[in-house]
């Protein structure tokens, strides 16, 4: 129980931060050699390895306006191999204060030593695609 509180403490603090524009908080938790999946055929897909390309594709999602809100946190298993599950949403609005996009997310991974060493994000990619095409035809932020 008192793990799944501080666990979800932590990481509403670190998507407060990436809200803001932050991505450190988040990049500490992982593993230099951190494996990241995000499946799907749009811009968003990767299944990249390492700390300094998951930094990339949390850039690109600040840049677009993602942001992030965590609904849910569970965590078990010992310390050296403990599963992680977070249930949230994200979003992004226009200039003008417009939702143009909206999705639920599911956040798989598994930590060793409090180091995230795998994970994998799974969203309605049909959402994810409408995005892209949005991100492509809006003006710059």
């Amino acid at each position: 129980m008192i793990r799944n509180w501080l666990a979800m403490r932590l990481l509403t603090r670190n998507m407060q931060a990436l809200n803001a524009g932050n991505a450190d908080p988040t990049l500490r938790m992982e593993a230099e050699d951190v494996r990241f999946r995000f499946p799907g055929t749009s811009s968003w897909a990767a299944d990249v390895r390492g700390r300094d390309l998951v930094e990339t594709w949390l850039q690109k999602m600040v840049a677009a306006g993602v942001k992030h809100h965590c609904d849910e946190v569970v965590v078990s298993g010992p310390p050296w191999r403990m599963t992680l599950a977070l249930r949230g949403h994200d979003w992004a609005d226009d200039a003008a204060g417009n939702r143009v996009y909206a999705n639920r997310y599911v956040i798989w991974g598994t930590l060793a030593w409090g180091r995230l060493r795998d994970y994998e994000v799974y969203e309605d990619t049909e959402k994810t695609l409408e995005f892209d095409r949005y991100v492509r035809q809006a003006p710059a932020r």
